[in-house]
């Protein structure tokens, strides 16, 4: 909650108006809505636009205040600029990525590269014991005191990893700050591994049945034969939806797209939603208030978006600005029993993943075969978003298994992995044959 939420009231929603309202920099932010004029409505209209001033004026102030804090030399004494007002995105989850590619060659920032830094090879191997808490203590030694790790952020993304699966909150947030101010840049944000895997058997492995999206959506066929793929009965409590490659929506698309998502709501799946804001962004320019030429379709799948990403500012404002084009009672707001998990646009997955399991330890053999059993086409990728832990025998086990995997030619990927993990399989040499990617702070 903001330093003056408390002073906001849900009344003060707006009603109707001209021009377009400030919207929260998410990238599922329902954004600037295109307003129609509408004669009978001045006197809401002129309200609304001293509300919408009123919670402006407040969000600056907060800006200012929250800037302040960061500036203050009692941080270290390394200035940090003030956030951008505008077109900052919130810190990325874990598993709410941008890929990096964990070669040297590939790497935006060369200062990442962890050939560079010596612990990370140490806190891998102490990772790949089980000895967590003394890879921690490596890594916060080698972060704070400078033994090659300050001027490295893959140490930095380790020890954040490792307070996330050992739930240390406080310790996490301490980190955060120190990063924050030597790298000037925003903290990330604390998501223990435990949050990630609520809504799953820990030990759940197996395909997730993923549809991907693109070109127009409409009711064609091959929109409707990927909803199907994604509906079908599975023994996975995870659904992946694909949309970066969508660029053009239709009413009847929305509706079916619209239809999915709720039934596999209703239904306790939990959704990943891979382009969310993509997707917003072509819905955008569709939605006027007061025109009702599209329909209530674009405007009902805005706010299932909003509502299973947990957006509920945003869903109330856009639930007011629908009320309005319809005239009809506002949707209410249903805290979704799992929120969805909203990742940046990335490359398309030729089929369905393969989601590998909260821990893999000893002996991994029924794992190893069912990945056989998956890899069935020319690519493979392994979804390793909600592994916390694997040991040293597993790792190696899985590395040799991967290789012959890719000696028929064979694509083999690994997303979405921790640090550490992605640090050891590195190690034992899977990146040599397989593209490795981990998720990004």
């Amino acid at each position: 909650m903001g330093l003056f939420d408390f002073l906001k009231k849900k009344s003060d929603a707006p009603l109707a108006g001209a021009g377009t309202r400030p919207r929260p920099d998410h990238p599922l932010a329902a954004g600037a809505v295109t307003r129609l004029a509408l004669d009978t409505e001045a006197e809401r209209e002129r309200q609304r636009e001293i509300a919408r001033a009123t919670a402006a004026k407040i969000d600056e102030i907060e800006l200012e205040m929250t800037s302040a804090i960061f500036d203050d030399d009692a941080w270290a004494g390394s200035r940090r600029p003030p956030a951008a007002v505008s077109g900052a995105a919130s810190a990325p989850l874990p598993d709410q990525n941008t890929d990096i590619l964990l070669g040297p060659e590939d790497l935006p920032d060369a200062a990442a590269a962890p050939s560079s830094a010596p612990v990370v090879e140490e806190a891998a191997i102490l990772y790949a014991n089980d000895q967590l808490e003394a890879a921690a203590l490596l890594l916060r030694t080698s972060v704070r005191e400078g033994n090659g790790g300050t001027s490295e952020r893959l140490p930095w993304w380790m020890l954040f990893d490792l307070y996330q699966i050992l739930g240390l909150e406080r310790e996490f947030e301490s980190i955060a700050i120190d990063y924050a101010s030597h790298f000037e840049t925003s903290p990330p944000t604390y998501h223990p591994f435990a949050e990630m895997t609520r809504a799953l058997d820990t030990q759940f492995s197996g395909a997730i049945p993923t549809a991907v999206l693109s070109g127009r959506l409409d009711d064609g066929d091959a929109i409707r034969t990927q909803l199907a793929r994604a509906q079908v009965a599975s023994p996975s409590p995870l659904v992946r939806f694909e949309f970066q490659a969508i660029t053009e929506v239709t009413p009847p698309g929305c509706a079916l797209l619209l239809d999915a998502l709720q039934a596999l709501r209703k239904a306790g799946r939990e959704l990943v939603l891979a382009a969310a804001d993509h997707l917003v962004a072509v819905l955008r320019p569709m939605l006027a208030i007061g025109d009702r030429g599209t329909g209530e379709a674009p405007w009902l799948l805005l706010l299932e978006l909003l509502l299973l990403t947990n957006r509920e500012k945003d869903f109330e404002e856009t639930a007011m600005d629908y009320c309005v084009t319809f005239e009809v009672s506002p949707p209410s707001f249903e805290e979704p029993k799992h929120a969805a998990v909203s990742l940046a646009a990335g490359p398309e997955t030729a089929g369905d993943r393969f989601l590998l399991p909260a821990v893999i330890r000893g002996d991994s053999a029924a794992l190893l075969a069912a990945i056989a059993d998956h890899a069935t086409g020319p690519s493979l990728v392994l979804d390793g978003s909600r592994l916390a832990r694997i040991d040293y025998a597993a790792a190696n086990a899985l590395a040799v298994h991967l290789g012959t995997l890719t000696r028929d030619g064979r694509e083999v990927v690994l997303r979405d992995l921790n640090h550490l993990a992605a640090a050891l399989l590195r190690l034992l040499g899977v990146g040599e044959q397989v593209r490795l990617y981990a998720h990004k702070y």
